[in-house]
């Protein structure tokens, strides 16, 4: 299954936008549209989950983590807080019919410091604390967590595959964002094979968040371990608009990936489809 974020076109996402992206998606080809909840009510989850069985598309659900959403380093109103919005996006991964909710779940995404040995160990065992609540929620409801490693330029918590298995709970998923393991994975490969079962989400994109197969990046190893782990899920594609200010500075977009943000997709979806037929 091939997936793209509403991401590359829009943010955030509206019922409205929702309604014109979802049959223009149908038409190319995906199979799944990805739904990031920015703020709760930005969108209605009822009727996306009328509209996209119509088009024919699937749903995947990812979370975001701007400044004031913590599960480590913050006080217990905040991690609460965190903790009610996670529970939101397992209550709407639920309504779409989304298998997993994905995302940075444990510092806002540009928070860093440097971290001791020791301080490193207490932070993961906060995190494991405060996460096993949402992740035991997620699993009553038939939803898994999965937590994404991000680069060292947006986060100082987890970087990679290998510190992600030591901070999470066991029963949590991890996300894998080719962008980042390009940057932090010594082996990206390795990783995904280190990750294997526990890999509940991937997100794709080129090395310069472009087109996937417009880059660098070894894609035939990517597939291969890929096949190595059995992952059944959706790669989507995840990259962003440079039209819409807010989030092309949070993304440090800061010039045209593609012809058009339609060609990024569609040029994706197309090299995606030769990779893994």
């Amino acid at each position: 299954m091939i997936g793209v974020n509403t991401w590359v076109w829009v943010s955030p996402l509206t019922d409205e936008t929702l309604a014109a992206l979802a049959p223009r998606l149908a038409e190319w080809g995906f199979d799944v549209v990805e739904l990031p909840v920015e703020q709760p009510g930005d969108w209605d989850p009822a009727r996306a989950a009328a509209l996209l069985p119509e088009c024919g598309l699937g749903a995947s659900v990812v979370l975001t983590m701007p400044p004031g959403r913590e599960l480590v380093g913050a006080s217990p109103q905040t991690v609460k807080e965190t903790q009610d919005y996670l529970r939101h996006c397992v209550d709407v991964a639920v309504a779409v019919g989304a298998p997993a909710v994905s995302g940075p779940a444990y510092a806002s995404v540009g928070r860093a410091w440097r971290m001791s040995p020791d301080e490193r160990r207490t932070i993961y065992a906060e995190l494991r604390e405060n996460l096993e609540p949402v992740v035991s929620y997620a699993a009553e409801h038939g939803v898994r967590i999965g937590i994404e490693p991000l680069n060292r330029y947006e986060t100082s918590v987890i970087n990679t595959v290998e510190q992600a298995l030591e901070a999470l709970p066991e029963e949590c998923g991890l996300a894998l964002d080719t962008y980042h393991m390009n940057i932090e994975e010594k082996d990206p490969f390795g990783a995904i094979r280190l990750a294997g079962a526990r890999i509940a989400h991937i997100q794709v994109c080129g090395n310069d968040r472009g087109a996937p197969g417009s880059d660098h990046f070894d894609w035939p190893a990517f597939a291969a371990a890929v096949r190595d782990v059995d992952y059944r899920g959706p790669l989507v594609i995840e990259s962003f608009t440079a039209d819409n200010r807010t989030i092309a500075t949070a993304a440090s977009i800061w010039r045209p990936l593609a012809p058009s943000q339609d060609a990024l997709a569609t040029e994706g979806l197309a090299f995606l489809r030769a990779l893994m037929p």
